[in-house]
């Protein structure tokens, strides 16, 4: 959500005379507009004012602002990718939760990658699968996928052409392998989502367009550690295999994606209880969380969770699993006045279709593997090493 401020307040707090602000108005640099029911009063965006004076205080002191830059929230780069505002996400300037019903996987990477729907140049890239038994039984989804990762791209000359045309190539046939490590199959449907539903849950109606929406919102979320990270190994130019075994590292922390194995566990744990909000409640008093609400980028709630579990409810409305997990929701949110995030929902959606154990990670994986390759083309592109300096505190030198 943008913060306005007044001419007075922005001045004072860029400390620069109203005159200057003006001029920067006039460059570009701050969005102004009229405020509202005084059309003669202008009003100017606290976010360009906070990028402006985060570029002056770098050239003033370069040290101070690396100290700043780093805390959360405080955007550090620029990227066309995404944009969250007023508690919606949009790829692109597309609102992600339309896209997410009325799109395909496929077209999504392609917007996503390309900035355009067209999804032509998929046509002619080979896709790299594996057989079943090559993946290991006994591991979960993102150690196969990053054991496996490794051993294509050696053999993948194309990875290293790092025009924007060539990695979207590369990053459909990444998905693509990721799709057919997921399923343990080499046997692809035309689309990852119907890959999914079909190896997965085939009798299952409706899953398919679940699936797709899972995918479709778990594609990119801005600059998260698992994309941050990605970009940083993509500014050492390192092919796009690389990238997204970087993002998978990053993303399987439990303060990130592996946030969905913690509320798949408080789930399981819940469903034994008779009473589910006594249970989250005795949980609260034990000084355990309540994992799965509350989202800081999403004051009014995260509109991700919201429309899966409207599909859900939508499509499986007398599913025994959904009722436990709205009745869930319905208890976590009275008890912590936050609502369900992407990460409740996903396992929502797991539960709900009876997909197998781990499944709402593996689909978080796969989505956001598409904005790891997005946020790439855009490094490579920019062709600058992102290379932070360390504010050092440890012991003086001696002598």
């Amino acid at each position: 959500m943008v913060t306005w401020l007044s001419s007075k307040e922005a001045s004072s707090f860029l400390g620069v005379s109203r005159t200057t602000l003006y001029a920067y108005v006039s460059r570009g640099l701050v969005r102004s507009s009229a405020s509202p029911g005084n059309s003669h009063l202008r009003r100017y965006a606290g976010e360009d004012l906070e990028r402006l004076r985060g570029r002056r205080e770098l050239r003033r002191d370069p040290g101070k602002t690396a100290e700043r830059a780093l805390h959360w929230g405080v955007p550090i780069m620029e990227s066309s990718i995404t944009l969250i505002e007023s508690d919606r996400l949009y790829y692109r300037g597309h609102d992600a939760c339309e896209l997410a019903e009325t799109r395909s996987v496929e077209e999504v990477a392609a917007l996503l990658w390309t900035g355009a729907f067209e999804t032509d140049l998929f046509a002619s890239t080979p896709l790299h699968v594996v057989a079943g038994g090559e993946s290991a039984d006994a591991l979960p989804f993102v150690s196969r996928a990053q054991s496996m990762l490794p051993l294509v791209a050696v053999h993948d000359s194309l990875a290293f052409d790092l025009r924007p045309r060539a990695v979207a190539q590369t990053g459909w046939r990444i998905l693509n392998l990721l799709t057919s490590v997921a399923v343990e199959s080499s046997d692809l449907e035309d689309s990852i989502e119907g890959t999914l539903q079909k190896r997965w849950i085939p009798r299952t109606a409706h899953a398919l367009e679940i699936l797709r929406a899972a995918l479709i919102l778990c594609a990119d979320h801005e600059l998260n550690v698992s994309s941050f990270t990605a970009r940083c190994v993509a500014s050492a130019q390192s092919n796009p295999y690389a990238v997204v075994v970087a993002g998978l590292a990053a993303m399987e922390g439990a303060r990130h994606g592996g946030m969905s194995e913690k509320v798949e566990t408080m789930l399981d744990e819940l469903r034994r209880s008779r009473d589910v909000r006594k249970a989250l409640s005795d949980r609260q008093r034990r000084g355990e969380l309540i994992h799965g609400f509350g989202h800081r980028l999403y004051p009014a709630g995260d509109p991700r969770a919201a429309l899966l579990l409207e599909m859900l409810g939508r499509r499986f409305a007398k599913s025994p699993e959904l009722t436990f997990v709205r009745n869930v929701a319905k208890a976590g949110e009275e008890l912590t006045g936050d609502k369900p995030t992407i990460d409740f929902a996903l396992v929502a959606v797991a539960r709900t279709l009876k997909l197998p154990r781990g499944s709402a990670l593996t689909l978080f994986a796969l989505g956001r593997s598409i904005g790891w390759i997005g946020h790439a083309i855009e490094q490579y592109a920019n062709d600058e090493i992102i290379r932070p300096r360390a504010k050092y505190v440890g012991e003086a030198p001696k002598g």
